[in-house]
């Protein structure tokens, strides 16, 4: 009976996968907060209670808090790592930090180059979306919100990163560094 053990690991390799996908009901992904390194809460702006929104903005469930000022930057990696952590703080409502999913709506890659005081000077589509041409515009107003990304005169030029936008179903955004 030696035969019947691989048959059994064999049929758990083929059937595990398939199982496993197998699930109830998709969960929504739960909000991850990043802390700042500062110690003290950001503050956080009045809003009037009577200001009009704009008939083509979409509505918003939780307001974008104020981003802490930016840390000086000595690396790529550094610059590259907190532009993806204020993508994220800047865009909450935009963005998901759960696992990315097997299957994404598109998939775009921006060059953003930067000043010394780290806001955008430029931004470069490397990638466009395939499908859904109007996550493009919201990764670029995405990188626009985020912005300034630090002090990047101790790090040697050219002060560019590359990000990758991986775009899910409900054209909420998660940046590849962050994965």
């Amino acid at each position: 009976m030696p035969v019947i053990a691989p048959v059994k690991r064999a049929l758990r390799w083929l059937l595990g996968p398939l199982l496993a996908g197998c699930t109830a009901a998709p969960r929504a992904p739960a909000p991850v907060p990043v802390t700042a390194p500062s110690a003290a809460p950001p503050a956080v702006a009045a809003v009037p209670a009577a200001t009009p929104a704009a008939p083509s903005a979409a509505p918003l469930s939780r307001a974008a808090p104020s981003l802490t000022p930016p840390r000086a930057v000595r690396t790529q990696e550094e610059l590259r790592r907190q532009a993806a952590e204020r993508l994220v703080l800047a865009n909450p409502d935009r963005t998901f930090t759960t696992t990315a999913p097997t299957h994404l709506l598109t998939v775009i890659v921006l060059e953003v180059e930067v000043r010394a005081d780290g806001s955008v000077r430029r931004v470069n589509v490397i990638r466009k979306p395939r499908y859904a041409p109007e996550t493009l515009q919201m990764a670029i107003d995405a990188v626009h919100r985020a912005a300034p990304f630090g002090d990047v005169r101790r790090m040697p030029e050219p002060w560019k990163f590359t990000e990758t936008f991986l775009f899910e179903e409900d054209r909420r955004f998660k940046p590849l560094t962050l994965n």
